[in-house]
């Protein structure tokens, strides 16, 4: 049974999937067979990529993982006692179905009250960086990803759960087709990554004329897009600053990557205004998933004072627009009263994060942290405003 009842359904924008050894490779053709393996290091499993080993998901066979919720308090009350995130995170637990699997997944939903979500994939967030300047190896990743993704969750399981597929957009017409594989599958949402495609010529925004086959399809489709937090390659702009590239890892704590953690999120919104690609696409379903909203308010500054001086750049006002078609799922930590007030109430998103360490144990808890607001808003920000994108 659930912790409380609510008189509203709740619609989860942020449920996560854990990956099996296979999700990578059982579909990935022959010709690029050992681009992604798991090899052993000192007794421990690790994943390669391209022959590099990554430490981007300390355990990527998620045999064992971390407590759900078990940085919950971390996030919201901080660290006085400078804790490290083994400390603050404690012992692993063993993996369980429901982690796995979208029947016991189900299930579990339904003791925790959560009448539909939205399904992510977890270590995939590390392949198209790693990639990035072999564009066909990344569209032939990808792709076999989702293949697993289909055969094992489904891109919609009983109108309930709706699996994410991941769309890369190195080469536009590689995107198209891999979205049109997509919704012929049922799928409703995708994730994208917030950041530049890596092509042929180098990276450039997805938000440029270029890209207008792919976004027409997601607009003449219905398809809401997801730019899920994943490694955007921001850590080499960080490089340039203490003199050494190292790998983006997400579970370290270091302050300087923190201090700019939510650039690559700010940078995709405002080219997707900058660049015109919202006014070509106005009826676009677009949401941030898992990247805050501490940004938020400050792009709208920056876009409110930008248009003030050069509104010949803008073909409508920017602030106007992405008040109208940009959702935001904020963190726990989030003042969610401030972000409705920037961007209205039907724009604020529930989204748990379960079962990932930095989310919520008990997703309909959320529900606590809206008490300032009446219970329209609740219902609008705990499942409505997903509903109205993503209707039954």
């Amino acid at each position: 049974m659930p912790s409380r009842e609510l008189p509203f359904p709740l619609f989860d924008a942020d449920n996560h999937l854990y990956e099996t050894e296979d999700a990578f490779t059982r579909y990935l053709p022959k010709e690029y067979q050992g681009a992604i393996e798991y090899v052993q290091v000192r007794g421990r499993t690790k994943i390669a990529i391209r022959g590099q080993i990554s430490e981007y998901i300390p355990n990527p066979t998620f045999e064992k993982v971390a407590r759900p919720g078990a940085q919950e308090d971390y996030f919201k009350n901080g660290n006085p006692e400078g804790k490290s995130y083994r400390e603050i995170v404690g012992k692993p637990i063993e993996s369980i179905p429901a982690f796995r699997e979208p029947g016991p997944r189900l299930e579990l939903m339904d003791e925790q009250g959560i009448s539909r979500s939205l399904m992510f994939p977890t270590l995939a967030s590390l392949l198209e960086d790693r990639m990035r300047d072999d564009p066909e190896l990344t569209h032939a990743a990808v792709h076999s990803l989702n293949r697993w993704l289909d055969d094992v969750w489904s891109f919609n399981y009983r109108d309930r759960i709706y699996t994410a597929p991941v769309i890369t957009l190195p080469i536009v017409e590689e995107a198209v087709k891999e979205l049109e594989w997509c919704l012929e599958r049922g799928a409703r949402v995708v994730l994208v990554r917030p950041a530049p495609a890596f092509g042929v010529s180098g990276p450039r925004s997805v938000a440029l004329p270029e890209f207008d086959p792919f976004w027409k399809l997601v607009q003449d489709s219905g398809t809401m897009v997801a730019f899920h937090s994943s490694d955007s390659g921001y850590q080499r702009y960080t490089a340039d600053w203490e003199g050494k590239q190292r790998e983006y890892l997400p579970f370290t704590l270091q302050p300087f990557r923190e201090i700019g953690q939510w650039r690559a999120i700010e940078d995709t919104v405002a080219s997707l205004i900058c660049h015109g690609c919202l006014s070509r696409f106005p009826d676009l379903k677009i949401a941030t998933i898992e990247t805050g909203s501490s940004w938020v308010g400050p792009l709208l500054e920056k876009l409110r004072t930008t248009f003030k001086k050069m509104p010949q750049g803008f073909q409508e006002d920017p602030v106007e627009q992405m008040r109208r078609l940009i959702h935001v799922s904020p963190f726990i930590e989030d003042d969610m009263a401030a972000l409705a007030d920037l961007l209205g109430i039907d724009r604020v998103l529930f989204g748990s994060d379960f079962p990932h360490p930095e989310g919520k144990a008990d997703p309909i808890t959320y529900v606590d942290d809206l008490a300032h607001l009446d219970e329209s808003a609740k219902a609008k920000i705990m499942g409505g405003n997903l509903s109205r994108l993503l209707p039954v």
